[in-house]
């Protein structure tokens, strides 16, 4: 495209020269954007979950700790002690 703006007798572009500057000047902002854009597009294409599956291992790892710390406190108090402390005389006993 001709890049040439025409000029007016006072030095100042006309009203179709301002169009086209400003035309051009969103062209390069629009063809920047589609760039930007296209990048951004390949690269969570590329590899999607890549950061997603860590993410879900840190998340399981901190539930089964938890968990096994609520086991450890259950385990702990006197009322499943004495509870398992007869479950097993009671099958001790049976033979």
């Amino acid at each position: 495209m001709n890049n040439v703006t025409p000029i007016n007798v006072d030095g100042l572009p006309g009203l179709i020269g301002r169009a086209g500057q400003r035309l051009h000047a969103m062209r390069g902002q629009v063809n920047k954007a589609i760039c930007l854009l296209d990048a951004r597009m390949r690269t969570l294409t590329a590899e999607p979950e890549e950061g997603a599956a860590t993410a879900e291992y840190a998340v399981v790892l901190v539930a089964a700790t938890g968990f096994a710390a609520v086991l450890v406190g259950i385990m702990k108090s006197d009322a499943v002690k004495t509870l398992l402390t007869n479950i097993i005389k009671k099958a001790l006993s049976v033979g």
